[in-house]
């Protein structure tokens, strides 16, 4: 093995995330020790949000695997990253970037881990979205990086636009996105059907299962240990806990258990061939992941007592293992200088503690004795022989693909007659992945404490006690014969990789060419040219700018108008002698709106428009908001001011053009149209709102009382002013700011 880089130091960055990670890591052990805990403060009591947090059996095994799996990463990491950057030529300044994001992500994950309300979750849900696209998008000087970052944010946030949707469906139905409550008051119908299937979506979305499982290998260009942390532990594993947290609502739907088993047993054939094909270490422990995976969603498709147990442990024994296979991949390319199996081999004898751990690790996955992996495959054929013969046969069938890869990857790494030149690597990229080797064989003989764990877990899913018993046999049960199936097909299927090596290719170049990947591509290119074709439209000119803004606008808010029952929506009130004053006004200022549109005089025009601000202020003033009158007498003053100075500026000839210009006959019918469609839509929102009685309660009331500390004498000049005295200020600002701009145009062009 010959010299290498010099062993860098630990960054304070990198040593404030192992730090960050190592105290979660004893705060979630203190509290499971003591039975849990539960946080429930108000968030907005208007709408009935809480900041509830809660510590069972489900979100103390995610958490224990965020934070247990990310002390091992993050130090990982803190060997990993300088050498990445030194490869790549870039300063060592920017490793704080990936710890800083880790932590993020961490913290994000035990959030939403621990959340008990359905909104807190999704906020959540979307901090891990972005903490990941900035760490896929780590080295964002490369095109596929910053590409392959855009894929996992919008598979992953597009499809949480539909969890939301479910989210405020269950709202609708039972006044209440509290998880518990939710529990307890929902029941078998469309509305929960429908709400929990579109939460699952975006669960399966995140957990890369299949058709939306082409995300994940293409993020295998970000950085190493954001892969073993991420895409084994972390991020992936987020998608099968909210299917866990909400299987409740679930299984009151046994179709949409059907179609988890479905999509969970397509992800573990397609993940398992795609893995077996492929050459890149990284690529094939992400296709792998996304059939391991596939194993949970089948389990959990699977449900009751057998199913959530199986899921469960399933979740815990992968997460260490691939962890490993993850971080040995890191490693072996920065030792050898390569990433492909078809380049590597004979590393056993020159790095023994990496192929011991390594072994381990795959060993685990592939659920050979003495492992904990034994026991999640155990688990996994029980339930699935339960479920019916056909079941067991693609479990073991599965379970063969599983052997099969794992064995290829660690033999093709570690056996065989050694490949080049061996560079020193130093310990922190080889003793995380040891020690959690180590834990897998530790978990395969004193199984006890795992399998505590993952019954509180499962206890949670399933909605009651579970029985998790899990312990070596040495008979005929069912169990034991579909593991000595799965063995005896994975080592068939190595033997004769190369005999079905062409059947792998073409499946993988057919996904290729007819997958949902080119889907994806497709439509990105087809939104990128509509984008294109109405920016065009919208720079055209100012009226088609405001086109582009008012009619998707109004479209949206016309589509809420017709689906919105209307009963009793529009009230007709009195009109009474003191409103005679307020109504005057009011024409005077719709009548002003209208005449702005005529004078083609530009000076006219900027006077004409003032004079529907003054109305305004006159009726603001009628009704008793003098401050606000006040206000916005000012601003209308300033803002004609502001007018007169701009046209100062313009050359007068550019001014009489615009002024002779004559518009087209169609652009003047289509400007009326979309004008009309504005006001009766406009005046449709506007009547309805009004028609609506005040609240009792809620925000409004606490405003209005509040107004009097604020010594003011109305609550929107309180509002305006001290509520939101920050963003009045900074609009001050902006408006300071452009009349000192025009004030030095004028003066310039005034020496000129």
């Amino acid at each position: 093995m010959s010299g290498g880089p010099t062993k860098p130091a630990v960054s304070g960055s990198a040593a404030a995330a192992i730090g960050a990670a190592a105290v979660l890591l004893v705060a979630v052990a203190v509290l499971w020790a003591s039975g849990g805990g539960r946080i429930d403060l108000p968030w907005a009591p208007a709408w009935d949000l809480r900041l509830a947090f809660g510590v069972d059996g489900l979100a103390a095994l995610y958490w224990y695997l965020a934070a247990g799996v990310g002390v091992l990463v993050f130090t990982y990491a803190s060997a990993y990253v300088p050498r990445h950057l030194a490869h790549d030529e870039r300063p060592r300044a920017e490793e704080w970037r990936v710890h800083a994001a880790m932590t993020l992500f961490l913290v994000s994950m035990v959030g939403l881990v621990t959340s008990e309300d359905l909104i807190l979750l999704f906020v959540f849900w979307d901090l891990t979205a972005i903490a990941s696209w900035l760490l896929i998008g780590f080295d964002r000087q490369k095109r596929e990086a910053r590409l392959f970052a855009l894929m996992a944010l919008l598979i992953t946030t597009v499809s949480a636009v539909l969890m939301l949707i479910g989210i405020l469906m269950l709202r609708a139905e039972y006044g209440t996105t509290q998880l518990p409550e939710l529990f307890r008051l929902a029941e078998p119908g469309t509305t929960v059907a429908v709400a929990a299937g579109f939460i699952a979506v975006s669960a399966l979305a995140k957990s890369a299962q299949v058709p939306l499982h082409f995300w994940l290998p293409r993020a295998m260009a970000a950085p190493t240990p954001v892969s073993a942390y991420l895409h084994s532990a972390a991020m992936v594993a987020a998608g099968v806990f909210l299917i866990s947290r909400i299987h409740p609502l679930l299984a009151l739907e046994p179709a949409l258990l059907d179609a988890l088993l479905v999509i969970g047993l397509a992800s573990m054939a397609l993940g398992g061939v795609l893995s077996l094909a492929a050459d890149e270490f990284k690529r094939l422990l992400a296709f792998s992941t996304v059939s391991q995976y596939g194993y949970v969603t089948a389990m959990l498709g699977v449900g009751g007592s057998a199913g959530a147990a199986a899921a469960c442990f399933y979740v815990l024994a992968h997460a260490l293992a691939k962890s490993a296979l993850f971080m040995t991949a890191g490693a072996v390319t920065e030792a050898t200088g390569t990433k492909l199996l078809s380049e590597s081999g004979g590393l056993a004898r020159r790095m023994p503690l990496l192929a011991a751990g390594a072994g381990a690790a795959a060993a685990g996955i592939a659920a050979l004795p003495l492992t904990i992996g034994f026991f999640k495959d155990e688990l996994f054929f029980k339930a699935a022989a339960e479920r019916g013969t056909w079941l067991a046969i693609l479990a073991v069938l599965g379970a063969g693909l599983t052997f099969a890869y794992m064995a290829r990857f660690w033999a093709g790494i570690f056996l065989g007659a050694p490949k080049g030149d061996v560079q020193h690597v130093e310990r922190r990229l080889v003793w995380p992945v040891a020690f959690l080797g180590a834990l897998v064989v530790v978990g395969g003989v004193v199984v006890a404490p795992f399998a505590d764990l993952a019954r509180s877990a499962a206890d949670v899913t399933n909605g009651g006690p579970v029985d998790l018993k899990v312990a070596y046999h040495l008979d005929t049960r069912t169990e034991n014969l579909m593991a000595l199936g799965a063995w005896a097909t994975g080592l068939l299927l190595f033997a004769g990789h190369a005999v079905i090596t062409p059947a792998l290719r073409w499946v993988e170049r057919a996904g290729d060419a007819m997958g949902p990947e080119r889907l994806y591509w497709g439509g990105l290119r087809l939104l990128n040219d509509l984008s294109d074709r109405a920016h065009d439209f919208e720079i055209r000119d100012l009226r088609s700018r405001v086109a582009a803004v008012i009619v998707p606008g109004g479209g949206l808010v016309a589509l809420g108008v017709v689906l919105t029952p209307t009963a009793g929506a529009y009230a007709v009130g009195s009109f009474e002698t003191e409103d005679i004053a307020l109504g005057v006004t009011l024409v005077v200022c719709a009548i002003a709106a209208i005449a702005v549109t005529f004078p083609r005089g530009h000076l006219a025009l900027a006077l004409m428009l003032s004079g529907v601000g003054f109305a305004l202020a006159t009726a603001y003033a009628l009704i008793g908001a003098s401050d606000v009158a006040l206000v916005a007498v000012l601003i209308e003053t300033i803002f004609a001011l502001l007018f007169v100075g701009v046209y100062a500026l313009v050359p007068q000839q550019v001014l009489r053009r615009e002024a002779r210009r004559v518009e087209g006959r169609s652009r003047m019918v289509r400007d009326l149209v979309i004008a009309v469609a504005s006001g009766i839509v406009t005046t449709l929102v506007v009547w309805s709102a009004l028609s609506r009685p005040i609240p009792v309660d809620g925000m409004a009331e606490r405003h209005i009382e509040l107004a009097d500390d604020a010594h003011g004498q109305d609550v929107v000049t309180v509002i305006l002013a001290d509520f939101r005295g920050l963003d009045t200020l900074v609009e001050i600002t902006v408006v300071g700011v452009a009349m000192i701009i025009v004030a030095a145009a004028v003066r310039t062009r005034t020496r000129a």
